[in-house]
């Protein structure tokens, strides 16, 4: 009975396997990582990765940092954040889809000035474009994520920043 449930099992996972590479083509990616150049109070450069969890839901996760400085103060971000990605095909246009969903991120900003530092929190929708280049593995997205501060981390933070945009290139396997 082991045994069968075990090459019952196997059997499963390979088909499964099969079944998931047979549907990518040079237009689609299970995975991409690279990097995010955005506009959002927490970050201005980050690392990020991708990955299909789902045929049209992904998660995208990015580590990221964004340097300040004002007349006689500096301070520093260092974030990460998480959101979840539901595609869209727009047209006919092969790789090109458009998303929308939500996420989190976390971030601690440090700084030797009081009133600039401290942990933060928030959340946000996001929406936007996603394209995967079909004879290369490059994948390049747009989006927004109006963010919304839960924990702010210092007294002058703003508690919505509506301008979170960015762009993002990775590598795709």
């Amino acid at each position: 009975m082991k045994r069968s449930l075990s090459t019952f099992g196997i059997v499963f996972v390979l088909s499964f396997s099969a079944a998931s590479l047979q549907a990518q083509d040079g237009s689609s990616y299970k995975s991409g990582i690279g990097l995010r150049a955005g506009g959002g109070y927490y970050d201005v450069i980050a690392a990020s990765f991708k990955t299909f969890v789902t045929t049209p839901g992904a998660v995208e996760i990015n580590l990221g940092f964004r340097p300040y400085g004002i007349t006689g103060y500096s301070w520093f971000n260092l974030s990460g954040s998480a959101s979840y990605q539901h595609h869209f095909p727009i047209g006919s246009i092969e790789g090109f889809r458009w998303f929308v969903g939500g996420g989190a991120t976390v971030f601690n900003t440090f700084s030797n000035y009081d009133d600039y530092k401290g942990f933060g929190l928030g959340i946000f929708p996001t929406g936007g474009v996603d394209y995967k280049f079909g004879n290369i593995p490059l994948n390049v997205s747009a989006d927004i994520r109006p963010t919304i501060s839960v924990i702010k981390p210092y007294k002058y933070y703003n508690s919505f920043y509506a301008g979170n945009a960015g762009v993002s290139a990775r590598y795709t396997f």
